[in-house]
């Protein structure tokens, strides 16, 4: 058994898209529109369904904004310089909420940005193995 893909629902599939592909560097995989259903979909990933879990992006027709809630907490990517990572983020007009820096209590270091729906994003550095 595996993870296959964490689905995130949002408010414009274009845009999160967009957000995911070219500010965090994700490959759009496939999309799917099911206008009869009245939804379409995204999947977005770092590599192919086959070898890794993905995020699936879900737009229902209609509906621009979702209350995120309390449940859910972030998505966490594993990043070589995690404080380069958020200046690119900041370059390309991401939100930078939680500046590069060790984990409370720890020495990982960690940031948090948010995608254009309020979802956070976690950046965890893990330099290569020597």
């Amino acid at each position: 058994m595996r993870i296959l893909h964490t689905m995130l629902r949002v408010g414009n599939l274009e845009r999160s898209v967009k957000f995911y592909t070219e500010v965090l560097g994700m490959k759009l995989l496939r999309t799917t529109d099911r206008p009869e259903q009245k939804y379409s979909l995204a999947f977005v990933g770092y590599d192919s369904e086959d070898k890794t879990a993905v995020l699936e992006l879900t737009y229902n027709y209609g509906t621009d904004k979702y209350d995120l809630g309390t449940a859910f907490g972030h998505i966490a990517i594993e990043i070589p310089n995690v404080a380069q990572a958020c200046e690119a983020v900041r370059a390309k007009g991401g939100a930078v909420t939680r500046e590069a820096g060790p984990v409370k209590g720890g020495t990982t270091v960690i940031a948090f940005v948010t995608d254009p729906d309020g979802y956070k994003i976690e950046f965890i550095e893990r330099k290569p193995a020597s």
